[in-house]
């Protein structure tokens, strides 16, 4: 049995299964992650300032730097994956009973599944900073401004995207814990389970299955690690068991 077959097993037998994703479901879309070989903050480290919430309120060119790299995120276009549709009809089936994300690119929503939780935002929405007002995002990057601030309140804008130093969503991190602790099986897809809270999610699961291309520190507490290709292996998951 190879370590597709094992998960569709591992899969199958689960009562009620969650699932996790982080960047690495995203980059057969064409987005990179951050942490791997081609990661953004692998190829660039001073990128990481861009998404550190006390760099980007105390630093113009660190948000002049932020609001180039929104404008030219391949995320704008790219299309959901074999991974992405995988889940989503895996949902569809009743084999997913809660998908959540780390990731901000609404990927798993164009491929069709619902209710998911985006435990570090969207940035499909901008959030101004001290009033709360909020927009689409494709309508304040047609301002073509480097800079863009707040039309009601002259504020600091940023995409509704949770940052380095901002803390969650009280509520969405509640409901993502809750649904750990309901689900037999949680399912950690293309995530480096490094940054806190939501790798502690992986601690709270009765039972961990781990599909990664690097090794995360929760791999010995997994029941199966899993380094194949996502797309392939989700693809697999969802013929054998949705």
């Amino acid at each position: 049995m190879d370590a597709s077959e094992a998960l569709g097993t591992l899969w199958a037998e689960a009562g009620s299964v969650a699932v996790l994703t982080g960047a690495g479901i995203s980059t057969d879309s064409g987005i990179a992650d951050f942490r791997g070989p081609n990661g953004l903050w692998t190829r660039n480290p001073a990128a990481q300032a861009m998404f550190d919430i006390r760099a980007y309120l105390r630093d113009p060119e660190v948000r002049r730097a932020a609001w180039a790299n929104r404008r030219a995120n391949p995320a704008w276009t790219a299309q959901p994956n074999a991974g992405h549709l995988a889940l989503a009809a895996l949902q569809r089936a009743g084999r997913v009973d809660a998908l959540m994300t780390q990731n901000i690119d609404g990927l798993h929503q164009r491929a069709g599944a619902a209710d998911v939780l985006e435990l570090h935002g969207t940035m499909w929405e901008v959030l101004c900073l001290d009033c709360d007002r909020r927009w689409p995002t494709p309508e304040i990057l047609a301002r073509d401004e480097d800079d863009p601030a707040c039309t009601a309140c002259g504020g600091i804008l940023k995409t509704a995207t949770i940052s380095f130093g901002q803390a969650l969503d009280r509520a969405v991190l509640e409901a993502a814990v809750q649904a750990t602790q309901r689900a037999d099986l949680l399912v950690a897809v293309g995530t480096s389970l490094q940054v806190n809270p939501v790798a502690g999610l992986a601690g709270l699961a009765d039972r961990l299955a781990i599909v990664n291309a690097e090794e995360t520190p929760y791999d010995d507490d997994a029941e199966l690690v899993v380094r194949g290709s996502i797309s392939q292996v989700l693809t697999a998951v969802a013929d054998a068991v949705g």
